[in-house]
Formats: C-alpha cells, sequence, structure tokens
C-alpha cells in the first residue's frame, strides 16, 4: 500500500472509532455501579441511566424536586429543578449531570445526577 492509501485507511479508522464512541455516549445508558464505583471518571459529565424511581420528595414553593432511581445495580439521587417528580414505582430514562458535594478523604461524598430530561417509560 502507497502512504496515502495508509494514511486515508487511517484516517477512515480514528472517524469510525470516534463516531462509534460518539453514539454510546449519546445513546446509551450507564450501569448507576459504574458511576458510583468510579466517580472521578464520570463527575461533570452527562449520562444516561433507567431504572425505577424508589423515592420522590419535594417540598412546595422550593424549586428542587428529588428522586432516588435504582437500575437493580445500585441507586442514585436525581436533583431536579423541573416542575413535576416522577411517582415511586415509575420507570424512568434520566440524563443528567454527575455532582457531587464533596470529596473527604478520597471518597466521593453525595454523589447525584443533576437532571437535564426525564423520560417516564
Amino acid at each position: 500500500m502507497t502512504t496515502r492509501r495508509h494514511r486515508a485507511l487511517f484516517a477512515a479508522i480514528l472517524l469510525a472509532a470516534g463516531l462509534s464512541g460518539a453514539c454510546a455516549t449519546l445513546g446509551g445508558t450507564t450501569s448507576i455501579s459504574e458511576v458510583q464505583s468510579n466517580p472521578g471518571h464520570y463527575v461533570d459529565r452527562t449520562v444516561n441511566v433507567t431504572g425505577v424511581v424508589t423515592s420522590s420528595w419535594g417540598i412546595p414553593l422550593v424549586p428542587y424536586r428529588m428522586y432516588r432511581v435504582s437500575d437493580g445495580s445500585a441507586e442514585i439521587l436525581v436533583l431536579s429543578d423541573g416542575r413535576r417528580t416522577p411517582t415511586k414505582g415509575a420507570r424512568v430514562r434520566v440524563r443528567g449531570e454527575v455532582e457531587e458535594f464533596a470529596v473527604l478523604g478520597g471518597r466521593s461524598v453525595g454523589l447525584h445526577l443533576r437532571e437535564r430530561s426525564l423520560k417516564v417509560l
């Protein structure tokens, strides 16, 4: 093969790898246990999780609502600025940014998702 063909093949491989990674990030779901076991990798990144709402609550006249989602592997708190909170037992897909309140002794404290979008399935 010529150098030109090698470069074209290399560029095509890089493009395919980049597109497959982008597609996985956009449409795929991440397990909650993976987020919790490797928080440094996910903090400040947007992930999709799918699971069942185990509890939900909000305070009247306060703009924040919270609910917990379990995907069978673990459970995570979701902080929502939205007006509606899914009810307990609802199956949901949440797209949100992984955040933590603090890191103490190298451990993540208050790991949660800041809801960007919610779909009740």
